[in-house]
């Protein structure tokens, strides 16, 4: 069993910041004192169906709590969620439906499973205390904040400057996530650096119903696999953690080397000192795919990681395509099309306009021979194209 010193040193270990570290302490030491473990929130609404790379670092932080014997709560933002966290939009988040909401917190709870223990995890709703609110309850939430500290948030003064639309249903976000806290009587809760204003809301809504303020503790937000923006799939720079190994091993490989330490210190928990100097001392490539690899076998298994680095190898190292890719119907032998109309045809394709840009960029080969976007091209029984860098399809006749 740690004590209290050693417990709050890990538990601050990669965090941006704690508000605050005093009170965390104060919390522990009460902790181990009495014996009652700490009551752990962390709030995810489910705006998408996939968890990425980038929840991970949260939810590996909500695991050392876990470990510690803590109670930790995963809550899914369920009602939140149908409103939508107005968090660095320039817009009105669009509202999803009950069904999308249901849907995407039940892949939510299965995926992070793959880091948290599920033995040791209590799983809550927002819409367990959200939805039966009266509007007397409601009057009395929303007279713990004035307007003025709502509009101090950067997304709302920036909209309102731009004459860009604020809806009043946004406004009460911060509201209901905070109210969650006093339903939870969470004494400490995680989120990334963006989510400040709402963690700092929920310690002022927990102190006007008479609760002791949670302990608020931000961890960093990773970068996507372009090495700039915040990892999203909106922004098609993310590496989910349901993805094939292959996959994920792949969208790994492609992130510039400047990135790599980070991933190493945020996803493996690995020694800053010592990936820099691995940097320093070795092919970045090869300490690349000692990152990758290690991702890979914490979400799938070490077999999978070694046959993801095999498969990749082949397929970039020695030139050859993979043995396993995802098969495509033949209308007919041969096939006969229009470049932008087989590109249109692989799986997983949004558009033709998506189509259009991967041939205009000259990403699209058919059996290792480039396709250009105004090319006829023939494809057979047993023919392989390959999209991009990683994407590979063979057409089977039935």
């Amino acid at each position: 069993m740690l004590d209290v010193d050693q417990q709050l040193q890990w538990l601050m270990q990669g965090t941006e910041d704690v508000v605050s570290p005093s009170q965390l302490r104060d919390k522990l030491e009460k902790s181990q004192q009495t014996g009652v473990p700490l009551r752990v929130k962390l709030g995810v609404d489910p705006t998408a169906p996939d968890i990425h790379l980038g929840h991970t670092v949260v939810l590996e932080k909500l695991r050392q709590f876990q470990e510690l014997g803590h109670d930790v709560i995963f809550l899914v933002g369920d009602m939140t969620g149908r409103i939508g966290d107005p968090t660095n939009r320039a817009s009105t988040r669009k509202q999803l439906s009950a069904d999308d909401v249901r849907e995407f917190s039940q892949t939510y709870v299965e995926q992070a499973k793959k880091v948290l223990d599920p033995d040791r995890l209590t799983l809550h709703y927002n819409s367990e205390w959200l939805e039966p609110m009266r509007l007397a309850e409601i009057i009395r939430l929303m007279a713990q904040m004035t307007v003025a500290r709502i509009l101090e948030r950067d997304d709302f003064h920036d909209r309102l400057t731009e004459h860009v639309p604020i809806y009043l249903h946004e406004l009460l976000y911060p509201l209901m996530q905070a109210y969650d806290s006093v339903a939870l009587r969470a004494d400490v809760e995680l989120g990334g650096t963006d989510q400040r204003f709402n963690i700092m809301t929920a310690r002022q809504i927990q102190e006007a119903f008479g609760l002791p303020p949670e302990v608020g503790m931000f961890l960093p937000i990773l970068e996507g696999t372009d090495g700039v923006r915040r990892m999203g799939k909106s922004l098609g720079n993310y590496v989910g953690i349901n993805e094939s190994p292959q996959e994920m091993f792949g969208k790994i490989m492609s992130i510039p080397d400047t990135l790599i330490t980070r991933w190493a210190v945020l996803l493996v928990g690995e020694d800053k000192e010592k990936w820099e100097y691995r940097i320093k001392t070795e092919n970045p490539r090869d300490v690349k795919a000692d990152l990758a690899r290690r991702v890979v076998a914490r979400f799938w298994s070490s077999a999978d990681a070694d046959e993801a680095q095999a498969q990749f190898d082949r397929t970039f190292r020695e030139h050859q395509v993979p043995d396993d890719m995802p098969v495509v119907d033949l209308p007919e032998d041969p096939w006969h099309v229009p470049a932008i109309e087989l590109v249109a045809h692989l799986p997983g394709m949004p558009s033709k306009q998506e189509a259009r840009r991967l041939l205009q960029q000259g990403a699209v080969s058919v059996d290792g021979s480039k396709v250009a976007i105004e090319d006829t091209v023939q494809v057979r029984h047993d023919s392989w194209v390959r999209v991009g860098r990683r994407r590979f399809y063979r057409f089977r006749m039935k």
